[in-house]
């Protein structure tokens, strides 16, 4: 199987790894067939993310996708945030093998549990919004 260089890059040097203890809003998400788990915690300041870190037990795909989705979002409007593909993901990993391309769902999907778990925290029903959090199909 091969992986880009930028795929290994964020496997061995992941970026924003930890938990943020006051996040404004963490999202879980797993995968039961290949086991991955993400963790996902954003700080979230005037509709900005202004912070996001990721726990990931999982491959070393899950750790890249990941990792490069905490880099995507940060900085930006909850609105970019949700915009958040897993093919986003994909393209600025520079690709991945097809059976990896689940861990790239895992990531987006990652990201909008937490905005979700944000929305909630502010009494605000994020379905509409965020729309509904799916398990990811092992491809």
């Amino acid at each position: 199987m091969m992986y880009s260089e930028k795929v290994l890059d964020h496997f061995s040097n992941p970026r924003n790894v930890g938990e943020i203890e006051d996040a404004d809003g963490v999202g879980e998400i797993g995968n039961a067939k290949c086991g991955d788990i993400m963790k996902m915690y954003l700080k979230i300041d005037n509709g900005i993310i202004t912070d996001a870190k990721f726990k990931t037990f999982g491959c070393g795909a899950a750790v890249a996708t990941s990792s490069m989705a905490t880099e995507l979002i940060k900085g930006k409007s909850i609105d970019d945030a949700l915009k958040l593909t897993n093919d986003a993901v994909v393209e600025a990993l520079d690709g991945l093998p097809a059976v990896k391309i689940h861990c790239s769902v895992l990531a987006e999907q990652a990201v909008r549990s937490a905005l979700s778990d944000y929305y909630t925290r502010q009494g605000i029903d994020p379905l509409p919004i965020v729309g509904e959090i799916k398990e990811p199909e092992e491809h």
